[in-house]
């Protein structure tokens, strides 16, 4: 529902000539920017395709199509090369590498490095290769197996046992061991099917009427197509049995005595793709791995390799093994990276940086990306969604502001969405994947201001209009709690900051009370054109030359900062300079302002919006991002200590008919910075009956209590105080306690 835009960076570069008769001036130095401290990409949400172009029992080789990449190699761990390895020993072939040139085939066992040279003689054809052996036709069409021989010549022995009239179709296939091989066969109009015997070049059919595309597994125990099955070593004659057991997808291999299938082409409502261990011996199937879809191969060891995870971000290969039982087992042996897409929009707030772009590849589908950060702005988890996914909206023509997100410190993001009719909406989305909430602004062309927690400023494009939305927890809508004529305002916890009636004054309307609650002088030589509020600094300018300052509520004192485009946070502002592009943060924390560059930003970049397009500051305690010109976000320390926690805004009020597994009491509490909390309910005698502790989403504690306690029995009737109690997660300043009482019905 919002606008993409590409950022697009321009390589900059030169040279300056010098000769003996004209001397250079001195050149410019370039700023000196501080250090990122991570660099986070945004990801696509459609798993990596992994190619694999060989596979042994040490490791495979693979690609990444999405990257263009040379083919690369994975080991598995602890692997134990063999003492002895070659073509007279067909069992150490499930680790030899085969490469084809013309007449030669050349055979290198990967783990132990030995080689051999296979010649096709004169007359055959190359047709496949399983460990040491080398599958060829000659000119009639029968099959031969070759394999090298210890004086460097090469051994020919034809395959025998073929149906007397058959005519192989050319379909071999490999994989799932080295002394077999299977072929494709027609017969008086039937299709069949059988394996070759590498040691001994004897054919054996296993199963007839395979359908004119069979889809062939094996190992050295099974043959398996579609829902037959026979053993390997079974009586001739013997028919095969039909697989009864309910499975979704194809067969990819056979492992041990599990058939394993995957990629369904449909799935049932709820059911997300899995790779499935189906049971030959007693026609059980059972889920060997999650969330498994996308690339398999039967391996010549008897395994397979599979791509599993919960997400892109979380994407792996897998090493499928048999058990002595003939069971199958799963385990992790590749991460897989994921595909990285460019990042529209960004914005960060309590220690999340929250991206927005198209995570697709393909369409128009876009939504936004949360990576959390630790305290110095390394991540700390993956990317995880937040709010349903989203179809582009159609900022204005031209809009280079576009586009504009708010993230509001609970987990939630606002920014805005133009309709089919051009009605323009105030959108929320999070803090989970599914959320989505929006209020109609009943006008067009806005600004999103600010925004905490509950409470987004709109400044409508139609002059004089500003609104105050409002979005509480768990309304599937929002509304409108503050329509008023247009002003400098920002949004603070449930505090709107206006400018007073006498000049330099701001006054502070409580947005719940519905009435003004205090009046700062600021000491402004003007009625403020711009205000913004982050704890207790107030930020004013008049106009975008100024003059420009900050008071701090808890001294009492004025403090003057450069003018200019600026987005105040927590004892710092930053703002960029469009000349030099330089994102310039300035301290005041102290009561001094001093400035240092903390990034050059992409010359090129046509996002003149500032914040949200191509930089963002963290107002709830935390650090500095902005788009590098590699297409990721980069996070810079502020260093400038936060203030002590405290609480802008809290919702405690009852759960109607609650609170109950089924209705939760659901009390969030809006922090100005992050924290680990402790929530205790006790009853009118003092008892604690129930302990809940968690970590705030951004900067809100959102906890939950379905009303039983600690043992789990229900909780009597009446009237709980509750207690929480929250640790500053930067360590900087003492713990919060805030109290209260809820009742139960």
């Amino acid at each position: 529902m919002i606008r993409s835009r590409r950022i697009a960076a321009m390589a900059l570069g030169g040279a300056v000539a010098l000769s003996s008769a004209v001397l250079a001036g001195p050149a410019h130095a370039a700023p000196v920017a501080d250090t990122p401290v991570a660099t986070v990409p945004l990801s696509s949400t459609v798993p990596t395709e992994v190619a694999y172009t060989w596979a042994g029992s040490s490791g495979f080789r693979y690609r990444l199509p999405e990257g263009s990449a040379p083919a690369q190699s994975a080991d598995y761990p602890g692997v134990v090369p063999p003492a002895h390895a070659g073509p007279d020993d067909l069992s150490s072939g499930t680790d030899v590498i085969t490469t084809v040139s013309g007449a030669t085939v050349t055979q290198q066992h990967r783990s132990t490095g030995v080689t051999a040279t296979v010649t096709v003689p004169s007359g055959q054809t190359y047709r496949a290769a399983a460990g040491w052996s080398v599958l060829t036709q000659d000119a009639t069409g029968a099959p031969h197996v070759l394999r090298a021989a210890a004086d460097g010549t090469t051994t020919d022995l034809p395959v025998t046992g073929l149906p007397s009239g058959a005519q192989l179709t050319g379909t071999f296939v490999t994989g799932g061991s080295v002394r077999r091989l299977a072929a494709v066969y027609t017969l008086d109009g039937t299709t069949g099917a059988g394996l070759v015997d590498l040691a001994d070049g004897s054919f054996r059919t296993y199963l007839t009427a395979v359908g004119s595309s069979p889809q062939i597994v094996f190992n050295d125990r099974w043959v398996v197509n579609g829902n037959k099955a026979i053993r390997v070593d079974s009586a001739p004659g013997t028919a095969p049995d039909t697989i009864t057991a309910p499975y979704l997808g194809e067969a990819q291999a056979v492992v041990g005595d599990q058939l394993l299938t995957a990629n369904a082409m449909f799935l049932p409502g709820g059911a997300t793709p899995e790779l499935t261990a189906v049971s030959l011996t007693d026609d059980t199937a059972r889920t060997l791995l999650a969330h498994s879809k996308g690339a398999y191969l039967p391996t010549p060891d008897g395994g397979a390799l599979a791509t599993a995870g919960p997400s892109s971000v979380d994407w792996h290969v897998y090493r499928v093994t048999p058990a002595e039982d003939g069971t199958a087992t799963a385990r992790k042996v590749l991460d897989v990276p994921a595909w990285q897409t460019v990042p529209d929009g960004l914005a960060l707030a309590g220690g999340e940086l929250l991206m927005y772009g198209n995570t697709t590849r393909v369409g128009g589908v876009y939504g936004f990306y949360a990576v959390p950060l630790d305290t110095t702005g390394r991540p700390t988890g993956l990317q995880s969604r937040r709010g349903p996914a989203l179809a582009p909206t159609t900022c204005l023509g031209g809009d280079a502001a576009c586009p504009q997100l708010e993230a509001l410190g609970d987990g939630r993001v606002a920014s805005l969405w133009t309709d089919a009719q051009g009605g323009e909406h105030v959108l929320v989305v999070g803090p989970d994947a599914t959320t989505l909430v929006s209020v109609p602004t009943a006008d067009a062309a806005g600004r999103i201001g600010t925004g905490t927690g509950r409470y987004v400023l709109y400044n409508g494009g139609t002059p004089g209009s500003q609104k105050v939305t409002d979005f509480p927890r768990g309304a599937t809508a929002g509304e409108t709690a503050l329509d008023r004529p247009r002003t400098a305002a920002a949004v603070w916890g449930q505090r709107l900051w206006t400018p007073g009636s006498t000049q330099g004054t701001v006054v502070a309307y409580d947005l719940k009370a519905k009435k003004n609650v205090a009046t700062v002088d600021t000491g402004a030589p003007c009625a403020p054109g711009e205000i913004q509020a982050v704890d207790t600094w107030l930020y004013w300018t008049c106009g975008s030359a100024g003059p420009a300052g900050v008071y701090d509520r808890a001294a009492g004192r004025a403090i003057t900062v450069p003018a200019g485009q600026a987005r105040l946070a927590d004892g710092y502002l930053v703002r960029e300079n469009r000349t030099t592009h330089e994102l310039l943060l300035t301290d005041f924390h102290t009561g001094t302002a001093t400035t240092r560059t903390v990034a050059v930003l992409p010359a090129g970049d046509q996002n003149t919006g500032g914040s949200t397009g191509r930089w963002a500051v963290d107002r709830f305690g935390g650090n500095v991002a902005y788009l590098t010109d590699r297409s990721r976000v980069a996070i810079v320390r502020a260093g400038v200590p936060a203030s002590p926690l405290a609480q802008l805004e809290a919702q405690t009020d009852p759960q109607p008919g609650g609170p109950s597994t089924l209705s939760p009491w659901r009390p969030v509490w809006q922090l100005n910075k992050p924290a680990d909390w402790t929530l205790t309910l006790s009853s009118a005698s003092g008892t604690v009956v129930r302990t809940v502790t968690g970590a705030t989403a951004a900067a809100a504690v959102r906890a939950s209590w379905d009303g039983t306690t600690d043992s789990g029995a229900t909780a009597p009737r009446g009237t709980y105080t509750w207690t929480v109690t929250a640790n500053p997660r930067d360590g900087e300043g003492p713990a919060l306690t805030l109290t209260g009482t809820t009742t139960t019905p």
